[in-house]
């Protein structure tokens, strides 16, 4: 950076007055004759002061002569300052003295203001219009070549400005541009510090400024961000263009980051985007082209072994059918069960490398995590008490079979390492809005230094014969087809595994309300019940118009009615449609598209189809009357 001394020195040597304010009207820089012109108090020709000050002073002074109302007079000033207009004004000081006024805006906000003192110019301007009867032929001549020459300076000054206004709207067009992207640009001098920014930052690295023009690096991302990047800085200072990832730690997202030098003075050009989504599908990918590989590798010979399995288990079993010699017998028991305990690990590892995917659905961490509990306790020794929390938001996207499956998997393990007393506890947040994190603790002895290293390694196990050493590596092997990851530590009272999976907010789950069910057919009735209770309905059943209309107006708590188009009697879902009022209705059926009945009914509003599935029941419940109808699973709508 430049020797702010050395440019304060420079400013001070022009003749004119000259103040800097920035973007909130406070002062940047000034020189000395700005304070020797306005006889200015040392506080306001600090940097910092602020605008307002300096109006109030001046006018206090005498500056602006005698002004009815002083505060309008501030007000309209400071107004007229936040305008940032480009303006040239003269005026007579209360001093006598003539000054000329000339502002301009500065491209990244505040304005540059030059004062000059014209009281001699105007004072040979008056004393030649008062004697230019007595000028010379000569003089006149002269005069009449400075107006052309003033008349062609006009001109060029035309044509300047013409391009000072397509640089600025060629400027603001870039500017524009660069902030539509969706990536943080900016470029950085040859000490760290910001000279261009296109205010996407906090976007990329949620938590920071937008505002970072002329800070430091190291302030603006922080000591932690800044010591992951610095390397990459230096290297591109010293030349050498730089592409990395790191993880931003006050964020917790994955940010990719390309340093390029400047080719033309010492700085260098930053590029960031947000990779986190990217970083976590690709896990997820790598997972399962690595479980793919396993399950290539570990299938034939699963088979070879399950073979040879199966004959020893057979020889075994005749030889023991045949050997009368009581001292063979512990002998082939402890064979049998060692064969079986064998056919039961290929089976564990048949499960590991068999094809599993995260399907992603709508659930809550709420009632996962109560039917955790409900699953868990059973199993759980009477002294040892499982303790749930949830510090969640609302619905997100997870797959609950695999999800419940590794949680029950670190319940049991921590209750195997409790005994049989203490506490587990199973708590989920979300991290920075970008991670889900479920973590289980315990008040067991914790991992050992070793547990630590290698839990997560296939086959690994503390519990000697009785483990399968496959429980935690399933776990692993569900967070990474997720996306996440997994930690194993300790607490001060116990061992801690965190979770931690992609954070995908889904729609909130609808339930709540009555549903008033009519259908004729008493078996579909009770498929149906089940599908609105699943979403956290009340239902009240009918199997007719008349029925299902004494309901309507005996339970004015029935928020919506789910009616098939062919009822019992000559009434149709149709006439139930007009003679509820007040209550919305919905249609389902399994007749045709084409049925009149169907036309019929898909005028008024969504129609159900026969079968659906629950999704396709959540849409027509929560759709709006004139969406039309809902299509089948598979068909295209």
């Amino acid at each position: 950076m430049r020797d702010p001394a050395l440019i304060q020195a420079g400013l001070n040597l022009i003749q004119q007055a000259l103040s800097i304010y920035d973007s909130g009207l406070r002062l940047a820089v000034c020189n000395a004759r700005f304070a020797e012109m306005f006889d200015l108090p040392a506080p306001l020709t600090t940097p910092g002061a602020r605008f307002e000050d300096t109006v109030r002073h001046l006018l206090a002074s005498g500056e602006y002569g005698t002004v009815d109302d002083p505060e309008a007079f501030v007000r309209d000033r400071v107004e007229t300052a936040l305008a940032f207009q480009p303006h040239y004004m003269e005026r007579t000081r209360a001093n006598g003295r003539t000054i000329s006024v000339e502002g301009a805006p500065l491209p990244h906000g505040g304005w540059v203001t030059v004062y000059t003192d014209i009281t001699e110019v105007k004072a040979q301007e008056a004393l030649l219009r008062a004697r230019s009867e007595v000028l010379s032929e000569e003089v006149l001549r002269r005069s009449e070549e400075l107006a052309a020459s003033n008349r062609q300076l006009a001109a060029a000054n035309a044509a300047l400005e013409e391009a000072r206004r397509e640089l600025l709207e060629m400027e603001a067009r870039t500017r524009t541009t660069a902030e539509m992207m969706p990536a943080h640009i900016a470029r950085v001098d040859a000490e760290g510090r910001y000279t261009f920014s296109n205010r996407r930052l906090p976007a990329v690295m949620p938590g920071r400024a937008a505002e970072i023009h002329g800070r430091h690096i190291r302030n603006v991302l922080g000591e932690a961000a800044f010591d992951r990047v610095r390397p990459h800085l230096e290297a591109a200072l010293a030349g050498r263009q730089s592409a990395f990832e790191f993880t931003d730690a006050v964020s917790s997202r994955r940010i990719r980051a390309v340093f390029t030098p400047d080719p033309l003075e010492p700085g260098v050009y930053i590029l960031s985007q947000d990779v986190t989504e990217e970083t976590q599908t690709r896990a997820a990918l790598q997972q399962t082209r690595r479980r793919e590989m396993a399950a290539q590798l570990t299938s034939g010979l699963a088979h070879d072994f399950s073979n040879l399995l199966t004959i020893i288990l057979g020889m075994q079993s005749k030889l023991a059918r045949t050997v009368t010699d009581p001292r063979a017998e512990p002998l082939i028991a402890a064979t049998l069960q060692a064969a079986r305990r064998g056919g039961r690990l290929l089976n564990r590892i048949g499960d590991i490398t068999s094809q599993r995917h995260w399907q992603a659905e709508p659930l809550s961490p709420a009632r996962l995590l109560a039917d955790l509990e409900t699953l868990a306790t059973p199993s759980l020794p009477e002294g040892l008490h499982l303790m749930i929390r949830d510090a969640t938001t609302g619905p997100v996207l997870a797959d609950p079979g695999l999800l419940q499956d590794a949680l029950l998997n670190l319940v049991l393990n921590a209750a195997d390492a409790c005994g049989g007393a203490g506490e587990i506890r199973v708590a989920a947040e979300e991290v920075q809005d970008t991670w889900l994190q479920i973590t289980v603790t315990d008040t067991g002895p914790g991992f050992s230094e070793t547990a630590l290293e290698h839990g997560l390694d296939p086959f690994f196990t503390t519990k000697g014969g009785e483990g399968s050493g496959l429980g935690l590596a399933m776990v692993y092997d569900t967070t990474k087809l997720a996306g996440g990851a997994v930690r194993l530590s300790n607490t001060g009272t116990g061992a801690r595994v965190t979770l931690r999976l992609p954070l995908r907010r889904a729609q909130p789950l609808q339930g709540g309300g009555l549903v008033l069910l009519v259908d004729d057919s008493a078996d579909l009735r009770e498929t149906i019940r089940g599908e609105l209770t699943a979403l956290g309905h009340s239902v009240v059943e009918a199997s007719s118009v008349d029925e299902a209309c004494a309901l309507v107006d005996g339970l004015p708590e029935i928020a919506l009615v789910l009616s098939d188009i062919a009822l019992e009697g000559e009434d149709t879902g149709l006439d139930l449609l007009e003679r509820v009022q007040g209550v919305p209705v919905r249609l389902m059926t399994s007749l045709p598209p084409d049925h009149p009945l169907h036309v019929r009914a898909a005028a008024h509003g969504p129609v159900l189809r026969k079968p659906f599935t629950q999704d396709a029941l959540r849409e027509v419940l929560t759709a709006h009357p004139r969406d039309g109808a809902v299509p089948r699973p598979g068909q295209m709508p």
